[in-house]
């Protein structure tokens, strides 16, 4: 078997709350990653209800109600599915949810997380599970503390410097790219983390996710 057979994929942590469409965006450019380069990424929560639980108020409207007491049921379910059934089961489990609630805009309702559950097959009774938060908070930290607080989802890790992990907020991306472009994105991500000091690149938005 040569080296090339054996050598290891390049290990990518990726956190995620279900509800927010541009960390979804930027995961499905990553699953293209890992058909295009020797990449194997590592699925974690994070939570939007809970970076903003002590600022609720100093949010529009509209997204209070989303980061409100609704806003925690997409992702106790996922980890409570993953507490229950492996880390395997995160990033399958976040697919069902995503395609539901972005691709398919139904939203983040009970219905919606039951049919993502019952297409793999997990149990309906994850629905009613609250008691891993400490679990979800404690996965929420581990991805914010690497980047910092001012920021949200996505966040991914990636080998930097000297071996040293480096975290990111983002790419934020749309539409997710594809085949080569998905490669020289992840190229240029690894290109900056190898370069220490790099903080930051970023311009103003001025189109929403494309789900196409």
């Amino acid at each position: 078997m040569s080296d090339t057979q054996v050598r290891e994929k390049t290990p990518v942590d990726f956190w995620f709350d279900p509800l927010c469409p541009w960390a979804w965006m930027t995961s499905r450019w990553m699953l293209e990653v890992e058909k295009v380069r020797d990449v194997e990424v590592r699925w974690h929560v994070m939570s939007l209800a809970v970076l903003n639980e002590n600022k609720l108020d100093e949010l529009p409207e509209r997204y209070r109600e989303l980061l409100g007491p609704k806003g925690w049921a997409p992702v106790r379910v996922v980890v409570a599915a993953q507490q229950k059934f492996g880390d395997e089961i995160t990033g399958k489990l976040y697919t069902e949810l995503g395609t539901r609630i972005h691709n398919e805009g139904q939203g983040a309702t009970r219905e919606v997380i039951a049919q993502a559950l019952a297409a793999l097959d997990l149990p309906a009774e994850l629905l009613s599970y609250a008691e891993y938060d400490e679990v979800l908070r404690a996965s929420h930290n581990d991805g914010i503390d690497r980047v910092g607080q001012e920021v949200g989802t996505p966040v991914i890790s990636v080998p930097g410097a000297d071996g040293e992990d480096v975290a990111f907020f983002g790419p934020v991306v749309t539409p997710a790219p594809r085949g080569e472009a998905a490669a020289r994105l992840w190229d240029g991500t690894l290109m900056v983390a190898s370069i220490p000091g790099f903080y930051e690149i970023k311009r103003t938005r001025t189109q929403g996710p494309n789900f196409a």
